[in-house]
């Protein structure tokens, strides 16, 4: 089982740091323009995926001669970029996922990739999208440790399913007890840790965590 890092070609400037996520990472996909921001970074290109619609035909060669592997499908097809490379992810065998570039772009595609979280979290895969800014992962019920990675980090609740039941929140600024959120409530934005690590448990429901900066 193996940590696996899908980049996609999201806009650039909205790109995390990949490099600061070497160390925890042992496989690389790339999709589409994605595959160049990891040549870019330095960082090995295991597999390079899409229907590659984004690059010129001198950065399809670069692509193509960088890669270990290299699979090109057609611009017409049931999967998004995305979807072909989650779906190898699967195949090779991935316990943590991180995708990148995949925010700050198309509406559309954005909101597509976090409900692929969805799918994920149903199969028992830790999947997080990363920028620049955010970390979005979806959870189901359980307990679960968060730790703060940035002195300024802000991390937000949401409900994606109608409603989360008995939310409760440990060692944070506002600490929860089993309370009910519904889609569309604020009462769990913008909170923050008073410890490195706490906690945060739920009975019933679908939870999206979002961890923000508003820097670098």
């Amino acid at each position: 089982m193996k940590q696996i890092g899908i980049v996609a070609g999201g806009p650039h400037q909205l790109l995390a740091n990949l490099s600061d996520y070497g160390h925890l990472i042992d496989y690389w996909i790339g999709c589409d323009r994605g595959s160049l921001y990891l040549l870019e970074n330095h960082l090995p290109l295991h597999l390079a995926i899409g229907d590659f619609d984004s690059v010129s035909e001198t950065e399809l060669k670069q692509i193509k001669n960088s890669a270990q592997r290299f699979s090109i499908y057609p611009v017409e097809k049931d999967l998004t970029d995305l979807e072909l490379a989650v779906n190898e992810s699967l195949k090779i065998g991935v316990n943590e996922l991180y995708i990148f570039g995949v925010t700050g772009g198309r509406k559309d595609h954005e909101l597509s990739s976090i409900y692929l979280l969805e799918q994920l979290a149903k199969k028992q895969i830790c999947a997080s999208i990363v920028d620049w800014q955010n970390t979005i992962t979806v959870y189901f019920p359980g307990k679960y440790e968060i730790n703060q990675t940035k002195l300024d980090q802000k991390i937000s609740f949401l409900s994606l399913s109608e409603q989360v039941t008995n939310l409760s929140l440990v060692n944070f600024y506002y600490p929860l007890t089993e309370a009910t959120i519904r889609r569309g409530d604020s009462l769990t934005l913008s909170n923050q840790l008073t410890h490195q690590s706490g906690y945060f448990s739920f009975d019933s429901g679908i939870l999206i965590v979002i961890k923000s900066s508003e820097h670098v």
